[in-house]
């Protein structure tokens, strides 16, 4: 690997999913010119939103099924990540490409066959795919997408950086971070993707996500989906982009680097935060180096009772 960077930018691009699209390709555009503008910020890596596909439906076949929406999307997401590395190539900007759902077994052969995947697409050509491992009642509902679950987090090293991505509700299960923690103890950046409906879905996301910057003293990027896809505004989504960090007085004291409210409505293709010089060399010194104020290290409670 080489050097680790002592500083980090990060791009988060909160997609206005009211604005409409007539195809892939237009879709496509957009997310070069967003890598475009992440490049020019000086970024390293650009995140977009849990299911920016929903964007997608805006041009999707009419009386489309709730039950066939994720086949379709799966289809336009063989035809984006097609396109999606040799724009990586040009800007020289990582991408996470939010999620879509993808066709692929997950730990039951017998179950439903699709994921809901992100894709961190690298300059280098390299892609990692990250797969949800805790599903939401609508992702598991065989009335609606109808989802399977993955089984693995996985981990990359580039550009002097160690990142791992979580996909929404999974950022907000205690469990996984302390497993996180004690399998991959050294990371720099947490990447979360994120689409939730309302303020308190956002809330939990957003929050969950300053708690695990805290449990696993690194950096959480966390990004989400704002407006509906529906005209009738009968698909809200509620979110905004935020960058944490521990709660360390080196770092600033309250944990929040860099953010962009959340909000239920938006204007043009929705805000992008870009977080300059993130300090991860100075909150892997901490981490490291016994820094912390009151940090145990990687622990967890394996000897600890409950009840009488």
């Amino acid at each position: 690997m080489t050097a680790r960077k002592e500083f980090a930018t990060v791009a988060l691009w909160a997609t206005n999913m009211a604005q409409p699209l007539n195809g892939i390709g237009a879709w496509l555009a957009k997310v070069e010119e967003k890598l475009a503008e992440a490049r020019a910020g000086g970024a390293d890596v650009l995140v977009l939103p849990e299911y920016a596909s929903e964007q997608w439906l805006s041009y999707a076949p009419a009386g489309l099924k709730p039950t066939e929406e994720v086949a379709w999307m799966a289809e336009e997401g063989r035809k984006a990540l097609e396109a999606l590395p040799a724009l990586v190539e040009r800007s020289g900007v990582a991408l996470l490409a939010g999620s879509f759902p993808v066709e692929a077994p997950g730990r039951d052969p017998d179950g439903p066959p699709h994921v809901n995947r992100a894709h961190l697409i690298l300059p280098d050509g390299r892609t990692i795919a990250q797969d949800k491992l805790c599903l939401t009642p609508g992702e598991k509902s065989a009335d609606a997408w109808n989802l399977n679950t993955g089984s693995k987090v996985e981990l990359v090293e580039w550009n002097g950086l160690r990142i791992a991505s979580l996909i929404c509700l999974d950022v907000e299960l205690p469990a996984l971070a302390a497993k996180i923690a004690r399998s991959e103890p050294d990371l720099d950046l947490l990447l979360v993707p994120s689409m939730t409906e309302k303020q308190s879905g956002y809330s939990r996301v957003f929050d969950c996500a300053k708690a695990r910057a805290v449990e696993l003293q690194t950096a959480v990027c966390a990004v989400g989906c704002i407006g509906s896809v529906a005209p009738d505004g009968s698909r809200p989504n509620y979110s905004g982009a935020a960058v944490f960090t521990p709660c360390e007085a080196e770092l600033g004291f309250d944990g929040r680097f860099a953010a962009v409210p959340g909000a239920a409505e938006t204007q043009g293709d929705g805000p992008m935060l870009i977080a300059r010089d993130v300090p991860v060399g100075m909150i892997r010194q901490i981490r490291e180096g016994g820094r912390a104020e009151v940090w145990p290290g990687s622990w967890d409670a394996d000897g600890v009772a409950v009840g009488g």
